[in-house]
């Protein structure tokens, strides 16, 4: 696990083996999200507002 700055979100770890990505959050819940593609994670990591790219790119897929 990353931790990251960032108002929504604490750490994001990434396997690319599995291509499998744990997302944990302010609030303390930790999230898992499957079949998550190595850009996507790269992209994540290097954009500016991890919660707006969460939500915009991430959020409601790669369901596990």
């Amino acid at each position: 696990m990353i931790h990251v700055q960032s108002k929504a979100i604490t750490a994001i770890g990434y396997d690319p083996a599995s291509q499998r990505m744990k997302i944990t959050f302010q609030q303390g819940h930790t999230y898992y999200f499957c079949r998550v593609p190595a850009q996507i994670y790269e992209d994540f990591m290097r954009s500016a507002s991890k919660g707006n790219y969460y939500n915009a790119k991430i959020k409601d897929r790669y369901q596990c």
